[in-house]
């Protein structure tokens, strides 16, 4: 049984973590799998959205598997196996699995159809869109393990929900549920877990249908801007809006509006 799978239809690819008798907890397959199935999707021309959800009837992810990974992070056993040596070897390949720097380059619709917790969390909060199973409990835990949430936790909670909200889960531990999340404004929508994958690629199939460049630039405008100042961003703004100008696809949209048609867009 493969631990990753991944569907391909209609420039959206389906990423599913499939370790549902582990609550998908990140061991070092599924890590090393993730972290050699992002970048492929990042090089792919026909991709425009990627959708990450867990196997159904299971937690979305329950973050670093406690008995295959852990251990291994701080030394406590030796490598078993390929998968081991390669995490061993090469200590970013956790951080590459979970998009702690990683930009795919396209936006990505996380489909939470359980609990995301610790490293299962960091993959959420690495979403440009988040649609959360009813009853999930989202939180990042490490410190009740003695360990910080490394990837990426600390350094994004505080951006995507209030001050106040962010240093109580990540110091008391304790996660919320999903309405609280909804109520925060970290998720998009809360719907029940059964209907979690098919509102995530509902959504990617709209964006899909969308100028993938335009896509792009908007989605790459928002994340660059927040560190930026005001007139820094719209510095940013004009500067992509000039290139985007420029393509076929600017040309396409007005045209195909005019002609009372949907627009054949081709990403150039």
């Amino acid at each position: 049984m493969d631990v990753l799978q991944v569907e391909y239809a209609d420039g959206i690819a389906l990423v599913r973590l499939n370790r549902p008798e582990a609550r998908n907890a990140l061991n070092p397959e599924l890590i090393v799998a993730l972290a050699e199935c992002w970048p492929r999707l990042r090089d792919d021309g026909d991709v425009r959205v990627v959708v990450l959800t867990g196997a159904a009837g299971s937690t979305f992810c329950a973050g670093f598997d406690l008995t295959g990974f852990i251990p291994l992070l701080t030394g406590a056993r030796a490598p078993a196996d390929d998968w081991d040596r390669a995490v061993v070897d090469d200590p970013g390949l956790p951080a590459l699995a979970t998009l702690r720097e990683f930009d795919l380059g396209c936006p990505l619709i996380v489909a939470a159809n359980g609990h995301a917790i610790a490293g299962g969390m960091e993959m959420l909060l690495a979403g440009d869109l988040r649609v959360v199973a009813s009853g999930a409990r989202l939180g990042l835990s490490e410190v009740k393990l003695g360990l910080i949430p490394a990837m990426g936790g600390t350094a994004r909670l505080a951006r995507l929900v209030s001050p106040a909200l962010a240093a109580e889960m990540l110091l008391t531990g304790n996660p919320i549920d999903a309405d609280a999340a909804l109520a925060a404004g970290l998720v998009n929508y809360v719907v029940g877990a059964d209907k979690v994958e098919d509102v995530a690629v509902e959504l990617a199939a709209t964006i899909a249908a969308n100028a993938p460049l335009a896509v792009k630039a908007a989605r790459r405008i928002m994340r660059q801007s927040v560190d930026l100042s005001e007139a820094e961003a719209l510095a940013l703004e004009s500067a992509e809006t000039d290139i985007i100008a420029q393509t076929e696809d600017a040309q396409e949209g007005p045209r195909a509006f005019m002609e009372k048609r949907a627009p054949v867009f081709k990403g150039r």
